[in-house]
């Protein structure tokens, strides 16, 4: 959302009984260009479980960086292989046809992730878990 993720996720949190968890804010992003004020809280990350194990993830859009909020970019679909090899299989079979936004790559944060838009226009987030860090 543009700059609400964190009140949404605390409305989410609210209704199915859990707690929400924002683990990184856009300034902890490393290299980056400076940011405006009022968007160095905004959130890279949050998440709230809500029913049978299922995880709501967000993100806030940054208005400096040109990010518009459209229907399309406003859900993802995140999948979290038990493997690196599957989540590069993954990665590549929804990748044909597909605008890749962020190749599927070892990250700063330390997991393995990619993200694309398929043919469908379906935003797709393929996150593995640095399997050293376990």
């Amino acid at each position: 959302t543009m700059g609400r993720s964190e009140e949404q996720f605390r409305f989410y949190g609210s209704v199915f009984g859990t707690e929400p968890y924002a683990s990184m804010r856009m300034a902890d992003i490393p290299g980056q260009p400076p940011l405006p004020e009022d968007e160095k809280d905004a959130l890279i990350h949050i998440e709230v479980q809500i029913l049978g194990g299922t995880v709501l993830m967000g993100t806030d859009l940054l208005q400096s960086r040109g990010h518009e909020l459209t229907v399309g970019n406003n859900v993802s679909i995140n999948l979290e292989p038990d493997s690196i090899d599957e989540g590069r299989r993954l990665f590549a079979a929804l990748g044909e046809r597909a605008t890749v936004e962020e190749p599927f790559q070892k990250m700063f944060w330390g997991d393995y992730w990619g993200c694309l838009i398929d043919d469908y226009g379906i935003r797709w987030m393929v996150n593995v878990p640095d399997p050293e860090a376990a």
